[in-house]
């Protein structure tokens, strides 16, 4: 009701400097950031209140093991953010801030895996860490075991039940890494604090048209008619970002495209005389093909890291797909943290969440302009993106400013400065018509 009580509707007609289609955790960014440098920002979202879609079922994990060195500098540049949340919103919320659970994360190290790419990073972008070796994991997390299982499986492979062929090299640990206690109420401060900047939110309001005009955007049309004049466009509509592409008739000239893909994440209580919520911590897993991280009332929370043996399911119809937690998928990541935690207990009833990730051919986001002038992308960006939100935010009004004061991104792709790490950040790498990177991990983590 609060939310109802403050929100602004728009007018038939009325001018924006920016429209910001989706109210998720980066649009809600996009939209303070924007406000922030001047902009007349309103965000429409076709769902009841802000970060309500996808946003609300995200791990909301921030993390920096990336493959690639521009996955890592954003990360790092977002930890700033986080640590700081109240600080950088500078606005107060009537539902208090988020909280950034700084738990740390622990990559677990094989022969060959994920930490070689990203080490080496680590170095280069000035990512604290430490390395654990077995008997220092066995301290740290002595819930979990070491052994490694060879490329994963599922239980009905009767390889899922052998015996571990090896043991683990060790531990990357991050300390500043963690996860946020509340995404939705994380995306409800963005929108509080763009609102204190003279932002608008208006929800249960629907596209149905991008207008345009020789070669522009001039506004856009929601479902009862209302007509709103803008001479920019963001499209950050998350799941449902390739239909709002297709709308502006940018879709085609994309390189990289998004889909949505229908994605599982478990709840599981945590085994008797384990505090996880107090002594957990995130924790990626390419062994199992899994990763975990602690969720209040001492449980925890298990996802898929997207291993070719599990089925992937994606959804030509964003409004229409299957949301009841499966048996099959279950199963198949309860009884894998079963295989590293061997005290879990397996439950009976299946608790968890069941949502859509926008996951764009490369599984890296676009944050771009598109060929039609004044409408600018942020999408791809589910599953691995929500850490990097304010990052994001920040990034694509420097594009947007940019752009609109004449500069050409397409051939010059802008570099922004990161506030907090002074890191350089090229927006060239996140280009919509670059070529599918062959160092993307071509998964998600939270």
């Amino acid at each position: 009701m609060r939310d109802q009580i403050r929100m602004s509707e728009p007018t038939q007609n009325q001018q924006y400097d920016a429209v910001i289609v989706g109210a998720g955790i980066i649009g809600a960014a996009v939209a303070f950031e924007l406000a922030k440098k001047g902009y007349r920002t309103l965000n429409v979202d076709k769902l009841p209140t802000s970060g309500y879609g996808s946003t609300s079922n995200s791990c909301a994990i921030v993390r920096a093991h990336y493959s690639t060195y521009d996955g890592v500098a954003m990360a790092y540049e977002g930890f700033g953010y986080w640590k700081d949340w109240s600080g950088y919103l500078d606005s107060d919320d009537e539902r208090g801030h988020a909280i950034y659970m700084q738990s740390g994360t622990v990559l677990f190290m094989l022969e060959g895996g994920h930490h070689e790419k990203v080490l080496p990073l680590f170095d280069q972008v000035g990512v604290p860490y430490e390395v654990w070796d077995n008997a220092t994991m066995a301290e740290r997390v002595p819930f979990f075991e070491h052994g490694t299982h060879g490329d994963p499986t599922r239980p009905e492979d009767d390889r899922f039940w052998a015996e571990p062929e090896g043991e683990l090299v060790g531990g990357l640990y991050t300390p500043d890494s963690g996860y946020v206690s509340d995404p939705q109420l994380a995306t409800h401060n963005l929108q509080r604090a763009a609102e204190a900047k003279g932002g608008t939110f208006t929800f249960k309001a629907e596209v149905a048209e991008v207008r345009q005009a020789d070669g522009r955007v001039t506004g856009i049309t929601l479902t009862d008619g209302t007509q709103i004049d803008t001479p920019i466009v963001v499209n950050v509509a998350g799941p449902h970002s390739f239909v709002i592409n297709k709308m502006a008739g940018v879709y085609d000239s994309m390189n990289i495209k998004t889909r949505a893909l229908r994605h599982e994440v478990h709840h599981v209580p945590s085994p008797a005389g384990i505090d996880f919520e107090s002594d957990g911590l995130h924790t990626s897993d390419s062994d199992l093909a899994i990763y975990v991280r602690p969720e209040s009332g001492n449980n925890i929370l298990i996802g898929s890291e997207d291993p070719p043996c599990d089925p992937q399911v994606w959804v030509d119809d964003p409004d229409d797909y299957d949301n009841v937690v499966s048996d099959e998928q279950w199963n198949a990541q309860v009884l894998r943290l079963a295989r590293r935690m061997p005290s879990l207990g397996v439950p009976n009833e299946k608790k968890g969440v069941v949502d859509l990730y926008d996951v764009s051919d490369d599984w890296i986001p676009i944050y771009d302009r598109t060929d039609l002038a004044g409408f600018y992308v942020a999408i791809g960006s589910s599953g691995n993106q929500f850490k990097n939100a304010p990052v994001a935010g920040y990034c694509m009004a420097e594009l947007i400013d940019a752009v609109e004061k004449g500069h050409d991104h397409d051939a010059d792709p802008l570099v922004v400065t990161g506030l907090f790490t002074g890191l350089e950040m090229n927006m060239g790498f996140y280009r919509r018509n670059r070529e599918i990177n062959p160092n993307s991990s071509f998964s998600v983590n939270g």
